[in-house]
């Protein structure tokens, strides 16, 4: 007689339900327990054992979760553990981490291309989601309209149907992203700069795509053909050399979450500051410069400190736009991206679980690096 699919979910429900009940009323015990040896009264022990037990579905979660998978992958980490084998882990010590550290190239590119994007893409972001929120702070009319609107790619996020909508508007012939850019390139003098722009970040992308190769052939081609035709645009999700812009302008387009930090932070400055300067005839710029910039910066350093992290673990956007475009993925492939190629799509899952931990020591440095700088340009003495 086949299962009946209903009544799985219904007894795997009951029995999670079940698990939860005990798993809770076990650890208040436990803490009770030990509150008790380390004497405790009894109104003591009731608040301890009445704490953990509510606590205890995040806790046992957690357990359950996060910290043993995070077992089972630093172990792996060290093993040659391939699921389609059919074989257990084998050891093999550090090898994972020496290939990928030392011999990997593809993982180099994945380095250089995702400091590409974070050291590009993110004062970029930053500058936009400040621009954005001064100017939403000059309560105009239709501010709440306007706010809503920034706001909206926060929510809508980088989930595939939106991206893929991206992938349509970035496409060079079609898509309305080129198209805007012909009807402003029809202007003179706005031509000339826009060209200007292809030029030097065609230059630039052609010099990192040579450190990940160790050639500079493309380079030189750039070079050679000088300055770009009236008729040129992006190749957005079409060239190497623009694989990265792409994703930084999708980075850009999903600023809003910063814009209401920096919009927080210029509420929280006194008018009264900016009123005095505006006596003594401070102008507009001066008054930004010397009075709200410096009082932004703790909602900066959130800011970059947050924005660094998911800038270093970027991937939707990636696989959306290149999964099915090889030619284009190694010009674009992040490091997360890289851990995903090996993890579930080659299967090596100790290699893989090397590449996550080798990720998260180096995002640890390099918010361990921003926190002890903080104090060298963060300032609170107002708050």
């Amino acid at each position: 007689m086949p299962e009946n699919p209903y009544l799985n979910v219904l007894v795997t429900a009951a029995l999670t339900l079940l698990f939860i009940v005990a798993s809770s009323f076990g650890l208040g015990a436990l803490a009770r327990g030990v509150a008790r040896l380390r004497g405790a009264t009894p109104k003591q022990q009731a608040n301890t054992f009445a704490g953990y037990l509510f606590a205890a579905p995040w806790i046992v979660g957690f357990l359950i979760f996060v910290v043993v998978p995070l077992g089972f992958s630093l172990y792996w980490s060290f093993t040659d553990y391939r699921v389609t084998a059919n074989q257990p882990p084998q050891w093999l010590g550090f090898e994972n981490y020496q290939n990928l550290l030392f011999k990997d190239d593809s993982f180099r590119a994945s380095i250089v291309n995702t400091l590409y994007l974070t050291v590009i893409g993110l004062p970029l972001q930053m500058g936009f989601a400040l621009l954005l929120a001064v100017m939403l702070n000059q309560k105009l009319k239709g501010e709440r309209v306007f706010r809503m609107a920034f706001y909206l790619p926060v929510i809508l996020g980088f989930n595939t149907a939106v991206l893929l909508c991206w992938r349509l508007m970035l496409n060079t012939g079609t898509g309305i992203i080129n198209q805007m850019w012909r009807a402003a390139a029809s202007v003179p003098l706005i031509g000339y700069l826009l060209r200007a722009l292809i030029y030097v970040q065609e230059i630039f992308s052609a010099f990192f795509l040579g450190i990940n190769n160790g050639k500079f052939n493309l380079l030189t081609k750039v070079i050679e053909a000088g300055f770009p035709a009236e008729n040129r645009v992006p190749l957005w999700v079409q060239s190497p050399m623009w694989s990265k812009m792409s994703v930084i302008l999708l980075m850009i387009w999903g600023c809003g979450a910063m814009m209401l930090i920096f919009l927080a932070g210029l509420n929280n400055i006194p008018k009264e500051l900016h009123e005095a300067a505006e006596v003594d005839g401070a102008t507009g710029w001066q008054r930004f410069w010397k009075i709200s910039f410096p009082l932004l910066t703790p909602y900066i350093f959130y800011n970059l400190v947050v924005g660094m992290i998911n800038s270093l673990q970027i991937f939707e956007p990636i696989f959306v736009l290149y999964r099915d475009n090889q030619p284009l993925v190694p010009s674009a492939i992040s490091m997360v991206y890289y851990l995903w190629q090996k993890s579930f799509s080659h299967f090596e899952i100790g290699y893989g679980s090397a590449i996550s931990w080798v990720i998260l020591v180096f995002i640890l440095i390099v918010t361990v690096i921003q926190f002890r700088l903080q104090d060298r340009w963060v300032t609170y003495d107002v708050y």
